[in-house]
């Protein structure tokens, strides 16, 4: 059984597919942009915009009921290899224990 999963405070999907599902005791986020879901604009700089997207992942969570406390795997994907130590810093802020394994 699955179940969709939507919030208004992460950008809404913008194709055929979900913010995120839950099945089988497992919740699958897809992929995060840093918009602002109140606004619709992306803020400048990684370090603004890992921030965003972390908020965004914090949103869809908290909507399933989840915290990151709760996540196991994550998947970053960075446009420039140099961005990593900043976006790095403010990933680390929202995991202080207890660190998910990682694909970056």
């Amino acid at each position: 059984m699955k179940k969709v999963i939507h919030t208004d405070k992460a950008p809404a999907a913008i194709g055929p597919y979900s913010q995120a599902i839950e099945a089988n005791g497992m919740l699958f986020i897809s992929g995060q942009i840093p918009v602002d879901p109140a606004t619709g604009i992306v803020p400048e700089g990684i370090t603004a915009q890992t921030e965003q997207v972390m908020k965004n992942i914090a949103a869809i969570l908290l909507e399933a009921g989840y915290s990151f406390d709760n996540v196991v795997k994550t998947t970053c994907l960075l446009s420039d290899i140099a961005n990593f130590g900043a976006m790095n810093a403010v990933y680390a802020e929202f995991f202080p224990q207890d660190k998910p394994a990682r694909v970056c």
